[in-house]
């Protein structure tokens, strides 16, 4: 049976990648997208993924909106210098044709959860704080979930939104702290690992090859994306963050694991980083926190092969 997930996304381009690996996995059940700030504000999140959706041919797949700030302030603004002011590559897609269900998405992930104990992964490629308000709201889904599979964090390595911070988790730390605390299976799936995961020119130009509207729309959106790593990155190319995470959802044995216990700062410089206890001893901070699969290291060309092949697939 395939595994069922409900992705949590900001999209964002990455998150646009994300979604179509997904759906043109067979190993995964796509039951819902909920949106959330991040790459943009969640009104045009929910916008961009009724339209992925659309074009992907998925419009039955419903889409819960989700928080519009952080857990303890606004949100502090979308990045349109790497995602494009409308976070497609700016490109402006038109309205989608459908619309956002009634539920938020807390309350979707909820219902969803209870309805399937056990049957439902979580996998967040933005800010956790959809996550975090489910738990508060009903601390029991995290016995009825089957894992949490998070793009975020940076265990080991410098953020990319602040010195300290990956940027998922710098704009909600206060819902990331929660998330990674709670008594269920985290695997987080962050820079340690997606900044080796490569895509380089040629690669990019392979998806205009495929002959199907996701790849299509992917051929679309990259060039914005791609000039702001080229920019800001000594590589050609993009780096594979949210697809990342997907990937790991399908073949878990392209990435190696720590499991470590996380904390995340929520005060001055250290605001976003995900602290891992990689010492022996527990210091009081860490002892009642559950441990956190981390990856820290993949097999960058095998992801981005295998997202390629699904993609021509499709």
């Amino acid at each position: 049976m395939p595994r069922k997930i409900i992705i949590d996304t900001d999209p964002g381009v990455d998150d646009t990648m994300a979604i179509f690996l997904a759906l043109c996995s067979p190993e995964l059940d796509v039951i819902g997208l909920t949106t959330i700030f991040g790459n943009v504000h969640t009104e045009l999140a929910t916008k961009n993924a009724l339209r992925l959706l659309e074009i992907a041919g998925r419009a039955d797949i419903p889409v819960a909106a989700g928080a519009v700030d952080a857990l303890t302030g606004p949100f502090e603004g979308p990045v349109p210098t790497v995602h494009g002011a409308d976070g497609q590559g700016d490109v402006f897609l038109p309205d989608p044709a459908g619309s956002a269900i009634e539920l938020s998405a807390a309350q979707f992930i909820i219902e969803q959860l209870r309805a399937n104990p056990g049957e439902i992964t979580l996998a967040p490629v933005g800010p956790l704080s959809n996550i975090a308000l489910a738990l508060r709201l009903e601390p029991r889904i995290a016995e009825w979930v089957d894992e949490v599979v998070l793009m975020g964090g940076n265990a080991l390595v410098p953020g990319n939104a602040s010195p300290a911070g990956e940027a998922n988790i710098r704009n909600d730390p206060e819902a990331a702290d929660l998330v990674f605390g709670a008594q269920w299976q985290v695997t987080m799936v962050g820079l340690d690992v997606t900044l080796r995961v490569h895509m380089g020119p040629e690669q990019i130009a392979d998806y205009a090859t495929h002959g199907n509207p996701m790849s299509d729309h992917i051929t679309r959106i990259l060039p914005h994306y791609r000039n702001y790593f080229e920019s800001n990155y000594d590589a050609e190319g993009i780096f594979v963050h949210d697809s990342s995470a997907i990937a790991y959802l399908l073949d878990p044995s392209l990435f190696s694991v720590r499991r470590w216990p996380i904390r995340v700062g929520t005060q001055g410089l250290g605001r976003g980083k995900t602290w891992p206890a990689t010492g022996g001893r527990l210091l009081p901070a860490w002892e009642s926190r559950p441990p956190v699969n981390v990856c820290v290291g993949v097999e960058g060309d095998k992801v981005v092969a295998l997202a390629a092949e699904r993609l021509r697939r499709a």
